[in-house]
């Protein structure tokens, strides 16, 4: 939401202002309380199961500023970082003895001390975030896709070059910077049909689409996202090799080392009846 890269190109958490990361803790308790329909607390953020929580984001690990209206109070901390691509979120209760001993910062929020952090209940610790794509390729790649005037172009380098690897919906968005993002991925002039001839699928969400994925032992693309890669049909010299029969042919992961020529990929199985 707040790197609106569909808009502004931005896929990084270091190109946000300082306001803007500011107020991604506000954005965390707000869609927390969406998500899992929360009741408004009577003095802190909102009441789970009739108990007053105080929530609470840091970019470091349990790193919570914590004011002194929160005193007595259950705190749900939480934490994310993209680029190690994990997040967690705590339960601890804000008392003296959890506290660091500081008079804290001028509206006298404290942190945890390092006992108070080693009694953190971890609901959920090092879990992992959706991938960014864009943190996990190369930034010389990155740049290359980039580098492209058009959104066309740019989503067709995207899918060129990020072979199996899951690319989500926003990734795409990012890299297309329009608003029929998802037009640029789909066949008739998208990136399904500008690649074809260069032996390069893109799978989708699509149970046809996964079971073609796992069949090759490449990441399952989940909801909302895409995994290319490209095919040969299948050789002698490919062996043992995961295969998949599409078109009437078999198909394999095509690897340059083998010598795998480019020629055109195979239609994908339709996707309509799927779609409806």
């Amino acid at each position: 939401m707040l790197l609106d890269g569909q808009h502004t190109g931005r896929y990084r958490w270091d190109e946000l202002y300082k306001t803007e990361k500011t107020h991604f803790g506000t954005l965390v308790e707000i869609n927390l309380q969406r998500e899992f329909r929360f009741a408004d607390g009577a003095t802190m953020d909102f009441a789970i199961c009739g108990v007053d929580v105080d929530c609470k984001f840091s970019q470091k690990l349990a790193a919570w500023m914590i004011p002194p209206e929160a005193m007595t109070h259950l705190l749900l901390g939480l934490w994310a970082n993209d680029d190690d691509g994990l997040w967690s979120a705590g339960l601890i209760r804000a008392t003296e003895e959890v506290l660091s001993r500081s008079e804290g910062n001028r509206d006298r929020k404290r942190q945890l001390s390092k006992s108070g952090r080693s009694q953190v209940t971890w609901v959920f610790k090092d879990r992992p975030l959706p991938e960014n794509a864009l943190l996990r390729i190369p930034p010389e790649t990155v740049k290359e896709i980039f580098g492209h005037t058009h959104g066309t172009k740019r989503v067709d380098a995207l899918f060129r070059l990020a072979q199996g690897r899951r690319i989500s919906r926003t990734v795409v968005a990012t890299v297309a910077r329009q608003d029929d993002y998802m037009k640029r991925v789909r066949g008739n002039g998208g990136s399904r049909s500008s690649l074809r001839p260069d032996g390069i699928v893109i799978l989708g969400q699509y149970s046809s689409h996964v079971a073609i994925a796992k069949a090759l032992h490449l990441p399952a693309p989940g909801l909302g996202e895409f995994v290319s890669v490209r095919l040969a049909r299948r050789k002698a010299h490919h062996r043992d090799m995961p295969s998949v029969r599409l078109d009437g042919d078999d198909w394999v992961v095509a690897v340059p080392g083998l010598d795998d020529r480019i020629e055109q990929a195979p239609a994908l199985p339709s996707t309509k009846r799927q779609e409806e």
